[in-house]
């Protein structure tokens, strides 16, 4: 791999993007749409009008989750990350801001499609460098704890996944069916191959340079988010492989046969249940605008 990015020089291009300062642009995306996700969740807006420290909180927690919960695996305080005082004051106006501002047009601005596909690819590369640098930090700290290296690395990139159901609580609700890791959606994977790949390398057992690697994961990563979310999927590319792979190893159904049982599910049932949180989130507020007009 090393060998034909220097074929077509773009060796120093890899070198230069695993250095690139992720602050002030690409962590502002970061945080537009990890909140912008939380708005999605049923009641949130509800919240943000009832109990604007819990809806603040809940803000931090998707911004800044897998921070703290890595903290907490290595040793450190959950508040360490609350040091660096710049970023979160921009998260906190990007929370003010998809929350509160008048005539909702900063969200709606950053909802629209075009808009809303750049920030989630520039988000998708602060993803890998967050897995990355997790996988950097847990092997100073652990030097042959390969494990530990992939756990750590999994939970930076997943983000507030992982601690979904602790958020839920800080916003009044229990909903222990939505766990990630029963139900784990393609980031919350993407993430764990990324932190194993990582290891890997930093283990120098992948013959690739990491600046290469970050290039190579950042691209599958934003590109696959940006076609998922042009598209309104919420499938995964890992899909078929992992459904023979379960398949023959835990006895796990195939795919289409899960798919077959769920579209007779969704013919019996009055409401479909396999509605994402956004399109969830979406339908109730236009049902409510629909009942104000």
């Amino acid at each position: 791999m090393d060998n034909v990015l220097g074929v077509l020089n773009l060796g120093d291009f890899a070198q230069a993007f695993s250095k690139m300062g992720m602050f002030p642009v690409f962590d502002l995306a970061y945080y537009i749409v990890s909140i912008l996700y939380l708005k999605y969740e049923p009641g949130s807006v509800e919240v943000s009008r009832r109990s604007p420290v819990a809806s603040w909180l809940c803000a931090m927690l998707y911004c800044f989750g897998s921070y703290i919960l890595a903290d907490v695996m290595l040793g450190s305080s959950p508040l360490d990350y609350f040091q660096h005082n710049s970023h979160i004051l921009l998260a906190s106006a990007v929370w003010y801001l998809v929350f509160y501002c008048p005539l909702n047009l900063f969200y709606k601005c950053v909802a629209f499609l075009p808009v809303k596909l750049v920030l989630v690819a520039l988000k998708e590369v602060v993803r890998t460098r967050k897995i990355a640098a997790g996988v950097h930090h847990a092997h100073h700290a652990y030097h042959h704890g390969f494990f530990i290296m992939v756990i750590v690395g999994y939970v930076k990139g997943s983000g507030v996944a992982l601690i979904s159901n602790f958020e839920q609580l800080l916003r009044g609700v229990w909903r222990p069916d939505t766990n990630e890791i029963l139900n784990m959606s393609f980031p919350t994977k993407a993430s764990l191959y990324g932190a194993i790949l990582f290891t890997l390398q930093e283990a120098q057992w992948l013959p690739v340079s990491k600046s290469t690697l970050i290039v190579v994961f950042t691209l599958f990563m934003a590109t696959s988010k940006v076609v998922m979310t042009a598209r309104h999927s919420h499938g995964s590319p890992f899909t078929l492989i992992e459904s023979w792979t379960c398949h023959l190893l835990f006895g796990s159904p195939l795919a289409g046969s899960e798919e077959d049982h769920h579209h007779a599910a969704a013919a019996a049932a009055p409401s479909s249940p396999l509605k994402t949180k956004e399109e969830q989130g979406e339908g109730v507020r236009k049902r409510k605008a629909k009942k104000a007009e």
